[in-house]
């Protein structure tokens, strides 16, 4: 068996036992445990409104499990399983993933035989949309691949050749294009949320923004590569309130640096709410300070 083979099937191997098939009211996909007591991770438009369903597993055996919380605003939902669960999956951290890297997609659409694919990061850094109610919110650094996807495969695991979970598959993009809530940080911190308040509180801030190089002579000032661009602020939002405005350069907010959408997605959970954040932007060959004030993002399961 050649290399490639046998990274894609030992991946299998090891992920295949851990990664379920749910269904739920109308919705069906998949979810990956990755606690012992049984908690699995799957997307939100899977469960959808439900609050309970079953989940088989790839050894036959099945029974209900229970929604613990789901954030439409990321497309996670953390269920537990009424039904001792397998070993837990490794949970990775994409931060790492290269453009080109071989991942493998890992989903149990029909309970028993599982669907394995495999292919490579073709993208990083994209942006997903996402709705609830009237809140709408980019899940940022989406992973684009071109593993082939099935909406069966939705809440399943994208794995590096290690068999680490790098990502939750969410999204079939078109033929041939694949993508995947990361596992990161950011990540983390809503699945901890969502086993701890079945919700996630978020913070809002009020920019649109996308990612900018910096200036030679202000990377050599800053340290810093990248800032955020502020494409535009929402009328009588916090950051509006504070006086930011569309072609600022965000540099650094609550005192660290902001170099990506992540950087400052991570501060906008419930402990911003509130609370006076300082941000620094570049704006007309200048560095300017404000202080801006979060407040709760409203809405349905927002």
């Amino acid at each position: 068996m050649d290399s490639y083979s046998q990274i894609v099937s030992s991946v299998a191997a090891e992920l295949l036992p851990k990664v379920a098939s749910v269904r739920a009211g109308r919705g069906s996909g998949s979810a990956v445990v990755f606690t012992r007591d049984g908690f699995l991770l799957t997307n939100a438009h899977v469960v959808g409104s439900a609050r309970s369903g079953t989940v088989a597993y790839a050894d036959g055996s099945s029974g209900p499990f229970t929604v613990i919380g789901r954030d439409p605003l990321s497309d996670l939902a953390v269920i537990r399983s009424g039904v001792p669960a397998p070993e837990p999956a490794e949970l990775g951290q994409a931060d790492e993933l290269v453009v080109g890297q071989l991942v493998v997609a890992v989903g149990n659409p029909l309970g028993l035989t599982g669907s394995v694919t495999a292919g490579v990061v073709s993208g990083l850094g994209r942006s997903l949309p996402a709705r609830s109610g009237s809140a709408v919110r980019l899940i940022e650094d989406v992973i684009q691949t071109d593993a082939a996807l099935s909406p069966g495969n939705s809440g399943g695991a994208l794995a590096d050749s290690r068999a680490r979970v790098v990502g939750v598959n969410t999204a079939v993009a078109g033929v041939g294009v694949g993508l995947a809530v990361p596992v990161n940080a950011t990540t983390r911190a809503i699945v901890a949320a969502l086993i701890r308040d079945g919700r996630v509180r978020r913070a809002f801030l009020g920019l649109v923004t996308s990612p900018a190089p910096l200036p030679e002579a202000l990377r050599r000032r800053t340290g810093q590569d990248g800032a955020l661009r502020v494409v535009e602020v929402i009328a009588g939002s916090p950051a509006g309130r504070a006086g930011l405005r569309a072609g600022d350069l965000v540099l650094s907010a609550g005192r660290n640096p902001v170099g990506d959408a992540q950087s400052l997605q991570r501060l906008m959970f419930a402990d911003a709410i509130g609370r006076p954040l300082p941000i620094t932007v570049y704006r007309n060959g200048a560095l300017v300070d404000v202080i801006a004030e979060p407040v709760e993002l409203s809405g349905p399961e927002a």
